[in-house]
Order: C-alpha cells, then structure tokens, then sequence
C-alpha cells in the first residue's frame, strides 16, 4: 500500500477508501470505543465489584459470628442466670448495716474462741467502693501458732464474708524457747457491706 495515497483520502467520502484502510480505521474506532467504555463505566463497575466483595467477606465473617452465638443462646441464658444466682447468694454474704455490729462482735468472738488475747480491735473508717463498703479492722492478738490457726479458720467458717490482710507475726516476749511461747499476730480484718442504691445515692 502506498502511504502517499493516505493523504488523498477524501473524508466526505469514506466508501471509496481502499479496503485495508477502511478496517484500520474500524479497528481503531473499536479499539477508542472500548477504552472509552472501560473508563467511563466498566472501571468504575469493577472497583464497585471489589468493594461488594470485601462487604460480602465481612458480612459472612458477621454473620458466622453470630449463628455461632445464636446456636449457644441457651447456654449463655443458663450461664447468666447461673452467674445472677451465684451474685445474689455472695451479696447475701454481705451484712446491711444493721448487721454489721454483730459481724464485729462474731469476729471478736471467734478470736476469744480460739483461745487468743485482744491487745487491739479497732475498726477503722468505712471505705465506699462501686457497690459496697470496706470495713478494715486493725487487730492485735496474742496466743500460740495453732490459736492463729484456729482464729483464721473461725473467719474463714463464718456466714459473712470476712478476709484478712497485712499479717505480721512476731514474738510476744516472754520465753521464746518454750513450747508454747506466746507469739504476737497484728493484722487487718477487712469486712464488706453491700451498698443499696439508696445508700450509694
């Protein structure tokens, strides 16, 4: 083909074009058209595409998560009121107010009990938290190893929750060589009341 005749080729009239060029120019406006098309809409289309593929992930993921919880509903029901059953009897281990002077003469009792000597039994300021009350209680106590034993036993045995915190024992004086040598236990008795909303108000 002769490029020379490129040149005399007359646009008003495209039908007398040589065949060969006719399809390059055809092939080329089909080449523009595409291009055009997959700019203008089809890129836009397969972003979008993409997009709606990472949802779908997430959505299965989401929706996984959740029919594995909805299959264990009746286990987490029972659990939550296994939970509210085992919070209500440890707020009942609490003492209201009015209970509170008894738990100290209980504590007081079960260190006579086992045999000890109040050197000091004062309890000391209450100490609010988010939903009860912290009653420390300074002891001093004198007795041999196995009253100390007994006493804390005595605590841990009562109805009411009671713990002890910061124990130092030390030699009371005396013979320290003997069997029975009295020994010197100072620790803090700590005791909780429950806080009801209209305490904490």
């Amino acid at each position: 083909m002769d490029l020379n005749k490129l040149n005399e080729l007359d646009l008003n009239n495209v039908g007398e074009w040589p065949v060969a060029i006719k399809a390059i120019v055809i092939l080329l406006g089909c080449i523009g058209l595409t291009l055009g098309v997959y700019y203008l809409d089809t890129q836009s289309q397969l972003l979008r595409l993409d997009q709606e593929r990472t949802a779908e992930v997430d959505l299965r993921r989401s929706f996984e998560t959740k029919q594995r919880k909805a299959a264990n509903l009746e286990l987490y029901r029972q659990q939550i009121e296994e939970m509210q059953e085992s919070f209500g009897a440890m707020l009942r281990q609490l003492p209201d107010r009015t209970e509170v002077a008894a738990l100290l003469v209980d504590v007081s009792q079960t260190g006579l009990a086992a045999g000890l000597e109040f050197q000091l039994f004062q309890p000391q300021s209450e100490q609010s938290k988010e939903f009860y009350a912290e009653l420390p209680i300074d002891v001093r106590v004198t007795g041999n190893y196995h009253d100390f034993g007994r006493f804390i036993s005595g605590l841990a045995a009562l109805p009411r929750i009671v713990t002890i915190h910061d124990v130092k024992i030390g030699n009371a004086g005396g013979d320290s060589g003997a069997e029975d040598a009295k020994l010197a236990l100072q620790a803090t008795v700590r005791t909780y009341r429950y806080l009801d909303e209209a305490a904490e108000k």
